[in-house]
């Protein structure tokens, strides 16, 4: 098995403009990296996602968890209607119905709303160079 060496013992100079200096050191200042790590991770062409962009996306990634959650639950209740229905032949109530529509509805619009959130991340990266 090849030995990886893990030393880093080149040096990099570069040279900026005021203005390139002043946008490099706002990205690297937002991804929450040192300028050495930035630089590294800009190289290798990984993304580099601002801190409170990943903040953002792991509150919807909870929030998605959640509502999966959620609805698992309302899917075991359609069933135990349902096997009621089929074992004893018992209807559910309107009450019963009105409950569930009014439980996916809001799922729905909890759906809807993340959604919209991970669009407006999206519409906010900008590939390299820009």
């Amino acid at each position: 098995m090849n030995k990886v060496n893990r030393r880093r013992n080149r040096a990099v100079t570069i040279r900026m403009n005021e203005t390139e200096y002043t946008d490099f050191m706002k990205r690297v200042d937002e991804s929450g990296l040192s300028q050495q790590s930035y630089f590294i991770n800009a190289v290798r062409g990984a993304v580099i996602t601002p801190s409170d962009e990943i903040a953002a996306l792991k509150e919807i990634s909870k929030t998605f968890a959640d509502l999966e959650q959620q609805l698992r639950g309302l899917a075991t209740n359609v069933n135990q209607m349902a096997h009621v229905a089929n074992g004893r032949g018992e209807l559910p109530t309107e009450n019963d119905l009105d409950l569930l529509s009014d439980q996916l509805a809001g799922y729905r619009r909890e759906s809807e709303s993340l959604w919209q959130s991970i669009r407006l991340l999206i519409n906010q990266q900008k590939p390299m160079g820009q």
